[in-house]
């Protein structure tokens, strides 16, 4: 019997965001809420999450500007447009105990929200994410500088003139993300699918016109600092080729207290498709072996 399965939208700021739950809510297993990665991507790379369904409610969701969500053409894109959203996610969908995960971006939405005080949270998933933009911006420099000499020449040139858009410029940034994005066969599904529903302007808005060149809303972003305060049980998992390096990992592996972190070795970006056996079956043990909940230290001593 396959697992019930329930579309529809949250109210946020007089706009619609799109949700999928997949599991039976009256199970009693705590839900897992997934947040996906962009900003301006969408849920689609997580479908392989929907296996949980069997074990307990797996929620997923479009942020607002992309995918099924609408697409305001009056919001000042920011980090608290999203954190705010995931309260009303969790207030209008009665997500009052969850085990809560985010990939990259949405990995940087998770901690917002545990650490704007969210209780609630049995377990915290970050995955293939980072603490500082800034120390994020400098690994993607150095990963694009290990690219193919034609490659770089390219990037130099388009970069340089402010090309972003240009076709040249698109084909050579294929090079990065064959290598550090998604290392697995093609054409891909979920990929197809995410790209056809990403929002590039909010991309642009909140990140940049690349990986490395961080001119919008994120720019500054850090919470290094603040990672003692978090006292949950937290699973750190990434891909051996990821964008998310040693050093990005390392950060969130040594300042929050609770954590274990699990590579995949034959994965980059998105372990949830590259790996997906070994990704479900980490991220399920993981949170079959948490029990009770987590809190927020108010001081850190």
């Amino acid at each position: 019997m396959s697992a019930p399965v329930s579309e529809g939208y949250v109210d946020y700021r007089g706009y619609r965001t799109w949700y999928r739950v997949v599991g039976d809510r009256a199970s009693g297993a705590v839900p897992l809420l997934a947040l996906h990665g962009g900003p301006g991507s969408t849920h689609n790379y997580f479908r392989p999450l929907e296996r949980f369904g069997d074990e307990r409610p797996v929620v997923l969701y479009d942020q607002i500007g992309c995918g099924s969500s609408d697409r305001p053409q009056d919001i000042e894109w920011s980090v608290a447009v999203f954190r705010e959203e995931v309260d009303a996610v969790r207030s209008q969908l009665g997500l009052e105990r969850i085990h809560l995960l985010g990939t990259s971006w949405g990995g940087m939405l998770a901690l917002e929200h545990v650490l704007s005080g969210a209780t609630g949270i049995v377990s915290l998933v970050l995955s293939s994410t980072l603490a500082s933009v800034d120390d994020w911006a400098a690994e993607q420099k150095r990963l694009r500088d290990r690219l193919p000499a034609d490659v770089i020449a390219t990037l130099d040139r388009n970069e340089r003139d402010g090309t972003y858009d240009d076709p040249e410029y698109e084909h050579a940034m294929e090079a990065y993300f064959d290598r550090h994005f998604y290392r697995g066969p093609k054409p891909r599904a979920e990929l197809e699918d995410m790209n056809a529903g990403k929002a590039t302007d909010v991309y642009r808005a909140m990140q940049g016109p690349n990986e490395w060149t961080v001119t919008g809303a994120l720019r500054g972003w850090d919470v290094r600092d603040r990672l003692g305060e978090i006292d949950l049980p937290t699973l750190v998992i990434r891909g051996r080729h990821d964008m998310c390096t040693d050093a990005i990992a390392a950060t969130l592996v040594e300042r929050i207290r609770d954590s274990r972190e699990v590579v995949l070795e034959h994965s980059s970006h998105t372990p949830v498709l590259e790996e997906t056996d070994r990704y479900v079956e980490a991220v399920s043990d993981f949170c079959l072996s948490v029990s009770g909940g987590g809190r927020i230290r108010t001081s850190v001593g």
